[in-house]
């Protein structure tokens, strides 16, 4: 054994320290005030549209469960990250345990890829939809749809297993203090002492297939439905199908491009400070603003929270009426 191996062994790390925005305790206190209320919003808004959704029959087709599933995927995805980060800023308690920093690490990279993946079958729903409306419902049956919901978390699962397994057996006998707000791959090799070039190689080509390639198959799917919008006779049919596909089209863009800049990389090790703000973006910012994207840009969505607004104030009026009834009847009795 040489002298290396030996003090990696003395010096085995039981936990990390989040170095996170190093704005001093006051700026991570009004940081967790901007941060608390998005988070909240995220999970009460994708909630709300998971309930809507859910509760509403004529919101059962293909788009709207997909959609369904991405606002699962939005609660669990923000939720890996943001009640560690409002913690490390609320207490100024900074540390995170070794297999809790791991799990955090595999889960943002298996839901991360989930998204890229059910962003891409959601392209080639609205393909189907515009391309080939005589055929969508065959085409894009529930079964067909669960299979490929299933095969998106499946496909996540195991995909990112391999590489952050490697790197939960690599030895880090150096500083445990990681320069990020949360576990993240780059941060994670550059604490290393063992040669993490295989991973590095390793998670370049996984990152590059992934998210590459969702981005190559949703423009590949909105290249055709464009050239079969610009085909629709009437102004409005047209601006109602380009309606439809913006806001898909928008998230994934902004996906792609953040994700683009972080991981398709040689070396994830480098610029480790420019990686911050491009992280909030996705793990806070984005689960927040996507609520609002839906339910504002989407006119059945917005319906059908009215029509559920609207059923709750009835039942309400129903109950304050049937108490007043009530209290009417037992006052009259005691006269």
């Amino acid at each position: 054994m040489d002298v290396l191996a030996f003090v990696c062994l003395l010096r085995s790390v039981t936990e990390f320290i989040l170095l996170g925005f190093s704005l001093g305790h006051q700026g991570n206190i009004l940081l967790s005030m901007v941060f608390l209320p998005m988070y909240i919003t995220s999970l009460a808004g994708n909630l709300l549209i998971f309930c809507i959704v859910l509760g509403n029959s004529h919101l059962h087709t293909p788009m709207y469960f997909f959609l369904w599933n991405f606002s699962i995927l939005d609660i669990m995805f923000t939720s890996v990250i943001s009640p560690q980060l409002l913690w490390n800023l609320l207490s100024g308690d900074q540390s995170i345990s070794f297999s809790a920093c791991i799990a955090q690490l595999y889960f943002y990279f298996f839901l991360g890829t989930v998204q890229f993946f059910l962003l891409t079958s959601m392209s080639y729903d609205r393909y189907a939809a515009i391309c080939k409306p005589l055929h969508y419902h065959s085409v894009m049956s529930g079964e067909v749809c669960t299979k490929i919901v299933l095969a998106c978390w499946v496909c996540g699962f195991f995909s990112v297993l391999c590489p952050i397994v490697q790197i939960s057996r690599l030895s880090f006998c150096g500083s445990n203090t990681i320069n990020h707000f949360f576990c993240d791959t780059g941060p994670l090799l550059e604490l290393s002492c063992a040669d993490t070039h295989f991973i590095e190689l390793m998670d370049f080509m996984l990152s590059s297939l992934v998210i590459l390639g969702s981005a190559i198959l949703t423009f590949i799917s909105y290249a055709c439905i464009i050239s079969t919008i610009v085909l629709i006779p009437t102004t409005t049919s047209r601006a109602k199908a380009f309606n439809t596909c913006a806001t898909h089209l928008t998230m994934i863009s902004i996906s792609c491009g953040i994700s683009i800049f972080m991981y398709v990389t040689p070396s994830q090790k480098e610029t480790l400070d420019a990686h911050k703000v491009p992280a909030v973006l996705t793990t806070v910012v984005c689960p927040f603003v996507n609520p609002f994207l839906f339910t504002l840009k989407n006119d059945s969505v917005k319906e059908a929270l009215r029509k559920t607004a609207q059923k709750i104030s009835d039942m309400m009026m129903g109950s304050i009426l049937a108490t007043s009834k009530g209290k009417t009847f037992v006052l009259g009795g005691s006269l």
